[in-house]
């Protein structure tokens, strides 16, 4: 029998916390994506606390993205999500005012690395995929342009400039960067929105947009991994270019005062899925 809880508890942690940070370790150590935690009434007495407490601490973990749960049913392993790590990459991009520019330079390094690997290890299929989303961007920009600021279709290209880049990890064949990328998703659309927004205040066309992924691209196909990660860093530079631009040039709030936040240059949803759009 595991310690008990109320041992663990002496040294301040709740019965809660404790559960479920006995809990994870048996996930991580004993259980796969698909398997079902032990019954309420097989865990209560294994750790020595009441089916309350229990519930709490599964909640607990669900909140983490370890489990799923339902109604009348156990508890069962999830698989592996970014989804906790995307939720905070999101509130820190939506509300510190630094966000944006913290995110460009997480995506300097590991960006750089998954094109380098792209080069390398590409696949004739993953190839496609990137150039799919790239295609996707080209028509999404041409329709953009005709209909002069059309916001579904610019939140259309921004989602099909996402994929490109998580194509780019797919095509790396390394799984914690495609989770990695894939996790910060949400984040990397606002950022592009304001990095469009800074763009336009710098008299750049959105085509320079296109053909910065389109050299990516050409040296990804020429398994040339050194202009890869230049081609990736010039276009990322650039982008922290427009991003200060836009932030440098955000409107006042309408009471005075000091700028407002970045928001005004974001939508306020972002729930088109990416693969369903960008064909």
């Amino acid at each position: 029998m595991s310690e008990s809880v109320a041992e663990k508890s002496s040294g301040g942690q709740t019965a809660v916390v404790s559960v479920a940070s006995q809990l994870t370790d048996l996930i991580y150590a004993e259980m796969t994506p698909g398997l079902s935690l032990p019954s309420e009434a097989e865990m209560a007495s294994r750790y020595g606390v009441s089916r309350v407490t229990i519930r709490e601490a599964i909640k607990m973990l669900a909140g983490r993205g370890l489990v799923e749960i339902s109604r009348g049913r156990r508890a069962v392993v999830s698989e592996p999500s970014g989804k906790a790590l995307g939720e905070f990459l999101g509130w820190i991009v939506q509300y510190d005012p630094k966000g944006m520019f913290d995110l460009v330079e997480v995506r300097m390094s590991l960006e750089i690395k998954s094109v380098s690997l792209a080069a390398k290890r590409a696949t004739r299929p993953a190839l496609a995929g990137i150039e799919n989303m790239l295609q996707g961007m080209r028509d999404a920009g041409q329709k953009l342009e005709r209909e002069n600021g059309d916001l579904a279709t610019e939140r259309l290209f921004h989602q099909c400039d996402v994929g490109f880049h998580e194509a780019i990890a797919l095509a790396s064949g390394n799984r914690v960067i495609t989770s990695l990328i894939e996790a910060m998703s949400v984040p990397l659309e606002r950022s592009f929105f304001m990095s469009r927004r800074g763009k336009t205040l710098r008299g750049l066309p959105l085509e320079s947009t296109i053909a910065a992924h389109q050299r990516i691209l050409d040296c990804i196909k020429k398994r040339d991994s050194t202009a890869a990660e230049n081609a990736m860093r010039l276009h990322l530079e650039e982008s922290g270019r427009d991003m200060r631009a836009a932030f440098e040039n955000r409107p006042a709030p309408s009471g005075g005062g000091k700028p407002g936040s970045r928001s005004a240059f974001l939508p306020q949803t972002l729930g088109v899925d990416v693969d369903d759009q960008c064909r």
